[in-house]
């Protein structure tokens, strides 16, 4: 973003992104708790600047992450009660997701064991073969990977267990349970779930929040 502070605390409409984001959370019935897994230096100004300031009942815990994503995702899984049901893993700059895919993703994952929300890819998909061959990839075959990614607790705790003890590392949650030879629920995404990643990222996030606010 080529900014001093952490993306997630850059303002977005008013407040921080991240704050935007736990506030989809908070307002979904569906959701029993949140858990906040940032690095270690990040965790006081956290809890005051986003839990606090904001009165964010359903947080529980603002967790120590680790070194790379999966191993912060490992780290809130070994937070969480044993007893827990349906764990949702989301990024913490995805702000605009609405409730409905939250709670679409729930229903999956209770029925299936795990559920993604993807989108379709738009553009035509090369590959480029080793030689400098290009290839045309059948677009209809892609989809574009976002969260939430939605798991029954028992196996993603597995996957990722089972992950650390054989020190794989996978590009996200959903590529760790495929390992354990388990399908997983596609759910339709929206466009508009950006990952807030680069400069131009934040006029376009703003366009589409401003325009949620109209709708009725």
């Amino acid at each position: 973003m080529g900014s001093a502070r952490p993306k997630q605390f850059l303002t977005l409409a008013g407040k921080p992104i991240l704050a935007h984001t736990v506030e989809v959370f908070e307002r979904c019935r569906a959701v029993d708790g949140v858990f906040i897994i940032v690095p270690p230096e990040e965790m006081e100004p956290v809890q005051r600047e986003i839990v606090e300031a904001y009165g964010f009942q359903k947080v529980l815990k603002v967790v120590r992450g680790g070194q790379v994503r999966q191993q912060s995702v490992w780290n809130g899984l070994k937070a969480v009660k044993a007893d827990c049901d349906i764990v949702i893993v989301h990024d913490g700059v995805r702000p605009l997701i609405g409730p409905a895919l939250v709670e679409a993703g729930i229903a999956e994952a209770r029925k299936t064991g795990a559920a993604i929300v993807a989108v379709p890819v738009r553009d035509t998909v090369k590959r480029l073969r080793p030689g400098g061959r290009l290839e045309t990839v059948p677009r209809e075959e892609i989809w574009l990977a976002q969260t939430p990614q939605t798991f029954q607790f028992s196996l993603l705790f597995q996957a990722h267990q089972k992950a650390a003890q054989e020190l794989f590392r996978g590009t996200d949650d959903a590529s760790l349970v495929e390992r354990l030879d388990r399908e997983i629920s596609l759910i339709p995404g929206d466009y508009r779930n950006l990952k807030i990643t680069t400069p131009e990222d934040l006029p376009l996030a703003e366009v589409w929040l401003s325009a949620e606010k109209k709708i009725p």
